[in-house]
């Protein structure tokens, strides 16, 4: 798995994270990436930021900065809002609406490393948003 720092034409940044570089080429010539935020799909991938770890050691962990926070809130929001929760059906309902038995939706739930082996193996893209702790929800 690779990441990159992706940006929309509105300026909005966010991360993607794809199998290889072919992966991203295709999503993204199939318009199939697109902005958490604004649902733009004129993307574009930016240089990512980093730290260079010191020699000296720290004795807490970094800071998480508020921005990640905040765009990460965003994002598991609007996932709450507008895809249909199926629970622990996840798996088989992106295999009906992949073969064409259910009609075509956003779906979220939960699935095991198995059932998400079977989907990749199926060819069926999904990716997976982080459960916020309840702590963060203030920090927003």
């Amino acid at each position: 798995m690779i990441a990159f720092d992706i940006q929309c034409s509105n300026g909005h940044i966010f991360e993607g994270w794809f199998k290889d570089q072919q992966a991203y080429e295709a999503q993204k010539a199939k318009g199939l990436i697109a902005c958490p935020i604004c649902n733009d799909t004129t993307v574009v991938k930016v240089p990512s930021s980093f730290t260079i770890k010191s020699s000296k050691a720290s004795g807490s962990p970094p800071a998480v900065p508020s921005n990640l926070v905040q765009v990460t809130r965003q994002i598991v929001d609007y996932v709450e809002k507008n895809f249909d929760n199926v629970g622990s059906d996840f798996a088989r309902e992106a295999l009906k609406i992949h073969y064409g038995v259910s009609e075509p939706r956003n779906i979220r739930g939960v699935s095991t490393r198995q059932e998400e082996e079977t989907l990749k193996d199926e060819g069926i893209e999904f990716f997976k948003i982080p459960k916020l702790p309840e702590s963060s929800e203030s920090e927003s």
